[in-house]
């Protein structure tokens, strides 16, 4: 695109395993174009506060199989205020940045509408987050990761509840989506999965309790997606305890450590072509996109649709974990 000299990169939010990976292939697509790059530090706070800095191709060596972040991520108060953002605008101007690549999820890429709505800035998106809740897109960066982590805690898990009679609840990260929740359940043989998206419509416990919990068994794991809706596993664990005292329920909570660790090849593989996809975007003139895939191909999703939680879970899957139960 005429008058881009400069990209700058960031990441925002909560951290991903292949973040590192997706920053190695938009330094390296953008220097490859021509592009000088800038990494700019603890996301927007960043941007606000200056800390501003050159990368070159030997700055993203070597990081590809890290998790987290080199560029750091920060939440920032200053940048939802209009003089915050104008104070950023300044810096990435005196930076000589002329565009920005945004890698995080949605309160970053909203953010990323916001910003370039008002100052005209050229930005393109990574979805970069483990809930793979945002939409236009099959997966994010850093999903597949964490439901490996996910299932290897659970395989331990398994492990030890069987040794019990116990029914085990086992919350994972997924605010607002069940994707994390739902998908590890299939991939570890749980007896069930507690998601948002159905606490409106049926009593889950109840009905795991009443006709998914059989004789047959005498553990069984429950993966459930921490959210106000569901209660989490705890508040899950105490309506046990007070309904059906029968069952001894215990209570996981595998927190941070799913954002943690190197990102599977899939992952690595993901971030890399959208990396290089953003660059690609910029050059064609695109701007206020986040780059996603659909079935395999690179595609451009508007931020507004991007961030608009309408991906809606798969009636499939659900009813898979309930026939592989049995």
């Amino acid at each position: 695109m005429a008058g881009i000299k400069s990209i700058g990169i960031l990441t925002s939010g909560g951290d991903a395993p292949g973040m590192n990976a997706a920053i190695r292939a938009v330094t390296r697509s953008a220097i490859f174009n021509g592009f000088s790059v800038k990494g700019i530090m603890r996301g927007y706070k960043g941007l606000v506060f200056n800390e501003i800095v050159d990368f070159k191709s030997q700055s993203v060596s070597n990081i590809i199989q890290l998790g987290g972040t080199i560029l750091k991520t920060a939440r920032s108060q200053e940048f939802t205020t209009p003089e915050g953002r104008k104070a950023a605008y300044d810096n990435m101007v005196a930076a000589g940045i002329d565009a920005l690549v945004v890698i995080g999820g949605d309160g970053s890429l909203t953010g990323a509408g916001i910003f370039a709505e008002e100052f005209n800035v050229p930005i393109v998106g990574l979805p970069g987050t483990i809930d793979n809740d945002l939409g236009g897109t099959d997966s994010t960066i850093g999903y597949d990761t964490a439901l490996n982590t996910i299932m290897e805690a659970v395989d331990k898990l398994r492990d030890t509840a069987s040794s019990h009679e116990r029914l085990f609840f086992v919350e994972v990260m997924g605010h607002t989506a069940g994707y994390l929740a739902l998908n590890s359940a299939i991939a570890t043989g749980s007896e069930a999965a507690i998601i948002p998206e159905m606490e409106t419509e049926v009593d889950q416990l109840a009905e795991l309790i009443n006709h998914g919990f059989r004789k047959s068994k005498n553990s069984a794991i429950v993966i459930v997606a921490e959210n106000p809706k569901t209660g989490g596993a705890t508040a899950l664990a105490e309506r046990v305890k007070k309904e059906f005292p029968q069952y001894d329920a215990r209570v996981t909570i595998l927190g941070h450590i799913q954002r943690g660790g190197s990102p599977t090849a899939v992952d690595r593989i993901l971030a890399s072509r959208m990396g290089e996809a953003a660059i690609e975007a910029i050059l064609d003139g695109q701007r206020n996109v986040m780059i996603g895939t659909m079935n395999g191909k690179i595609v451009y999703v508007p931020f507004a649709k991007a961030v608009k939680h309408d991906k809606g879970i798969d009636r499939g899957a659900l009813d898979l974990v309930k026939i592989l139960s049995i």
